[in-house]
């Protein structure tokens, strides 16, 4: 899946992450979330940073998640521009500071996905562990590309139905398990 993500010239990467980001600062217009987490997007994921500066300007705070351990939710540290980042683990840019905070709205990357709201990421189950974890839950919004669209993902009992998938093609709702 991530290599059909990287076969996208970066023309074309940055066109279809543009529509994408519309559609997502369309659907979340109406209720606009206090504190939305979104994930760096690495290996020629969905880039949302249109949406996300547009929040950052309606004075909605954006936070990254954050490892705190292999088997535990992912917590969230407030992050803006021209804040300091550091690699985590895994590579990804993680807050060196940042405030704790429980983000309302998550943004969460698909390496694949299926028309019945559920996801497949990389494995670690990371947003699985955090979504089932938190209460009230927040708003689970899966941000992919149309070509990592799979008939199913097979899910298993642990894993989390998103409540919005959304691409560059559209957005759909999903009601939760």
């Amino acid at each position: 899946m991530a290599a059909r993500r990287d076969s996208l010239p970066p023309e074309v990467h940055r066109a279809l992450s543009e529509e994408l980001a519309r559609r997502l600062l369309a659907i979340l217009a109406p209720q606009p979330p206090a504190m939305i987490g979104f994930c760096w997007p690495i290996r020629n994921e969905p880039d949302v940073e249109i949406a996300l500066d547009h929040w950052r300007r309606a004075g909605i705070r954006t936070a990254l998640p954050v490892v705190v351990d292999a088997e535990a939710p992912l917590e969230f540290a407030t992050w803006q521009p021209g804040e300091p980042l550091v690699q985590d683990r895994y590579g990804i840019p993680t807050p060196a500071a940042g405030v704790r905070g429980i983000p309302d709205t998550l943004i969460v990357p698909l390496n694949a996905f299926d028309s019945d709201g559920f996801r497949l990421g990389y494995g670690g189950g990371y947003f699985d562990r955090t979504l089932a974890s938190l209460s009230p839950r927040p708003l689970a919004v899966g941000v992919g590309f149309e070509i990592n669209r799979v008939a199913s993902i097979r899910p298993q009992a642990h894993d989390q139905r998103l409540d919005w998938i959304v691409t560059e093609a559209g957005a759909w709702r999903f009601d939760r398990l």
